[in-house]
């Protein structure tokens, strides 16, 4: 019966489009970090979206919205779909924003057709994947998941003003009433652009993810002295600038060390003090991103960094403060979901290939709770975070497909 069933490739083009030009920037990419008030338009216009589907809509302690279409038995777990709606600073229209408007692309298509599923099926926003305006990045899904405690991630302070995530929550009028970890799933699926360069260099359809990367984040803080730059000599200065540009090029080695597989990133969040240009910087804050999907090469990785940052700051007599502020273990997504979206590939018979992902999403923590798996799409020279960020209708609409026939075998179809 539904073996031709197609979504609406248009509509979700559409969708997607809409939501970008909320935050819409210069160059053509959105601007829509977590709890903002753009977040907030973007959060509104989903649950407008959301209700003409005829779908109800929970809101939980930390913002996740949970847009639910009734099943046939509704004491079955609901099969969940979904990503995120926040964005990168000056990112991207497709990082996130695909995940949730393809689920709900799934349900209106579904609607369309008045074809009714056994269990019920929730699209899902989950609350600042990107980590950009509060740290760590998959922050609510990361709640959810067990990892971290609710309070911790309530009491997250922005980057942009001393409110707290809870604040903020509360004054965009997204603090929900349900307890995180009530809400369950028999099974989740997250659509997301790649954001590398397979898919699109080999012509690839699909990607079938069957695995992510682990990663670890840093916040860390060298102080030294700040004197005048003229007159101190060189010998015995300490200088916190410094010890950060031995700590940049270690972080690159440590990476190389561990090819082809690691990655090693000291991140924008960069703040030298006193910020003058004749005097030695005394103090720097800075962001370290450790990956690897093997979870015992990146603790090689995290014991190499922690050592020669040690060494950097007593070779230059620095104060050091190094904190490990997320950990996410490389994720083996569940072998059925994954079954799930091959068999739908080779259904609709599009192109498609396993990929561990490089990126964390918030499926690498939902796979705590449920069985879980990804699809990704195509995007042009692999570029993400960026805002030349780019995605042909025609893969987001292959991807939707998949999703959709994956669901389905999930949730079964009502006679």
């Amino acid at each position: 019966m539904t073996k031709d069933l197609r979504v609406n490739g248009q509509r979700l083009w559409d969708s997607i489009m809409d939501m970008a030009r909320i935050g819409a920037t210069a160059n053509g990419g959105s601007h829509r970090l977590t709890l903002s008030d753009e977040d907030k338009i973007a959060r509104d216009r989903f649950a407008a979206w959301s209700a003409d589907a005829g779908l109800s809509l929970t809101i939980d302690e930390m913002g996740d919205m949970f847009a639910r279409r009734a099943g046939a038995n509704e004491e079955r777990l609901p099969v969940g779909m979904g990503s995120h709606l926040d964005t990168q600073p000056y990112g991207g229209k497709f990082d996130g924003v695909f995940g949730v408007m393809a689920g709900l692309e799934v349900i209106r298509s579904l609607n369309d057709h008045d074809i009714t599923t056994v269990a019920p099926l929730e699209v899902v926003n989950w609350t600042n994947e990107e980590g950009a305006r509060f740290a760590p990045s998959m922050l609510a899904s990361g709640v959810y998941g067990g990892v971290f405690a609710l309070d911790w991630a309530q009491s997250r302070v922005a980057v942009d003003s001393g409110a707290t995530l809870l604040d903020e929550l509360k004054r965009i009028g997204y603090h929900g009433e349900q307890p995180i970890g009530e809400h369950e799933f028999s099974a989740f699926f997250e659509c997301h652009i790649e954001q590398g360069p397979i898919l699109d260099a080999e012509g690839i359809a699909v990607g079938v993810v069957n695995a992510a990367q682990g990663f670890r984040w840093y916040d860390i803080t060298l102080e030294g002295f700040a004197s005048h730059s003229g007159s101190t000599p060189m010998i015995g200065r300490r200088n916190a600038l410094l010890g950060m540009a031995k700590v940049v090029q270690a972080v690159d080695a440590i990476a190389h060390d561990h090819a082809p597989l690691a990655r090693g990133t000291v991140g924008g969040q960069v703040a030298v003090a006193p910020g003058s240009r004749n005097i030695i910087p005394g103090r720097v804050n800075f962001t370290v991103d450790m990956r690897h999907p093997s979870a015992d090469t990146l603790a090689e990785m995290d014991a190499a960094l922690r050592s020669v940052c040690r060494e950097v700051a007593e070779g230059i007599g620095l104060d050091l403060s190094l904190e490990q502020i997320s950990y996410t273990e490389p994720v083996a997504f569940d072998e059925s979901c994954v079954a799930a979206l091959k068999e739908a590939c080779q259904r609709l018979g599009v192109s498609h290939t396993a990929l561990t992902s490089g990126a964390g999403h918030d499926a690498c923590y939902i796979a705590e709770r449920c069985p879980t798996a990804m699809l990704f799409a195509p995007c042009k020279d692999g570029i993400s975070h960026h805002e030349s960020e780019s995605a042909e209708p025609e893969d987001l609409e292959a991807v939707c497909n998949v999703l959709l026939h994956a669901a389905l075998d999930i949730a079964g179809v009502a006679s």
